[in-house]
C-alpha cells in the first residue's frame, strides 16, 4: 500500500496561554498542514519544567470544534493515564465532534514525573508495554459498542521503537507507526516491524510510517522517504509557535508526486 506524503505539526501544549495554542492550531490549518497533534503529558518536556501546561484530551475536544479540515490527535496518548474503555469513549466523542477527523495515537508512557505527580504507578517499561498491548483490543471493542458508533474506523497510531515488545504491539494493532530517529534507524526498525507482522499474521508493510523531523526538507526528506516515511511531524513550542519550518515542509510536500 502506498500512502501520500502528509505533513503534521505537533503543537506542544507548554509555555503558552490557551489563546496562543488556539491561534497556533488556526494558523496551522490555514497554512495547509494535514494534521495537528498535541501530546499527553502534565508538565512541560522542555524549558521550565514547571512552566505553563494544559491537558491533552480536553484540548482535543476544543480543537475538534475550532478546526474544520485537518485531522487531529495526540502524539501520543499515554495508555497509563486513563481506563482503556473510558479513553475509547472519549475518542468516539471527539471523532463525532470533529466530523471524523480523529487519529487515536497511543503509547506505553515514559515520563516518570507525570506518573509520580498524578498518582499513577510507574512500574517497569515491560509492564507498561504489556498494558498497552492489553488495552488495544479493549479500545476497539468499546469503540464498536458505542452508540452511535464512530463515524469511521478511527486510525490507530502507536508510537515507540522498542524492537522486541513495542514493535510487536504495533504489528498487531496499529494503522500508523510513529518511530523515532534518523532515516537509518527508521529503516532498520521498519524491517523489524515487518518481521513482527509476519509472525503475527499481518502484513505490516501496510502500516503507515510516521516520524518527527526537525531539519529542513532538503537536508533529510529524501532519506526519510527512502526509509518509508510518509507522515512527517514538526514540533513547535509556546509561546510563539513558529510555523516557518512547517511551511517549508508544506512547500516540499506540494512538489511530491
Amino acid at each position: 500500500m502506498t500512502h501520500r506524503i502528509r505533513i503534521a505539526v505537533q503543537i506542544q501544549p507548554q509555555h503558552a496561554e490557551y489563546g496562543q495554542i488556539r491561534d497556533a492550531v488556526r494558523r496551522a490549518e490555514e497554512v495547509g498542514v494535514d494534521m495537528a497533534f498535541n501530546w499527553d503529558h502534565f508538565f512541560p518536556l522542555s524549558g521550565d519544567p514547571d512552566g505553563k501546561h494544559f491537558e491533552c484530551w480536553t484540548m482535543l475536544g476544543a480543537w475538534a470544534e475550532q478546526t474544520s479540515r485537518i485531522e487531529i490527535g495526540a502524539l501520543v496518548t499515554c495508555n497509563s493515564y486513563r481506563n482503556p474503555d473510558l479513553l475509547a469513549d472519549m475518542a468516539r466523542t471527539v471523532d463525532h465532534i470533529s466530523g471524523g477527523r480523529l487519529i487515536l495515537g497511543m503509547g506505553a508512557g515514559w515520563f516518570e514525573k507525570d506518573y509520580d505527580s498524578f498518582g499513577y504507578e510507574f512500574g517497569t517499561a515491560g509492564q507498561r508495554i504489556a498494558a498497552l498491548g492489553q488495552a488495544m483490543p479493549r479500545i476497539r471493542e468499546r469503540l464498536a459498542a458505542g452508540n452511535p458508533p464512530p463515524t469511521r474506523q478511527i486510525p490507530m497510531m502507536i508510537g515507540g521503537g522498542g524492537e522486541k515488545k513495542t514493535l510487536r504491539v504495533v504489528a498487531e494493532h496499529a494503522d500508523i507507526w510513529h518511530g523515532f530517529g534518523n532515516a537509518e534507524t527508521i529503516a532498520r526498525k521498519s524491517g523489524i516491524l515487518n518481521d513482527h507482522g509476519t509472525e503475527v499474521g499481518r502484513d505490516a508493510t501496510r502500516i503507515e510510517r510516521s516520524a518527527g523531523v526537525s531539519k529542513a526538507p532538503e537536508e533529510v526528506a529524501d532519506a526519510m522517504v527512502d526509509a518509508g516515511v510518509t507522515l512527517f511531524t514538526l514540533g513547535v513550542s509556546g509561546p510563539d509557535y513558529d510555523l516557518s519550518l512547517v511551511e517549508r515542509w508544506l512547500q516540499w510536500r506540494d512538489t511530491q508526486g
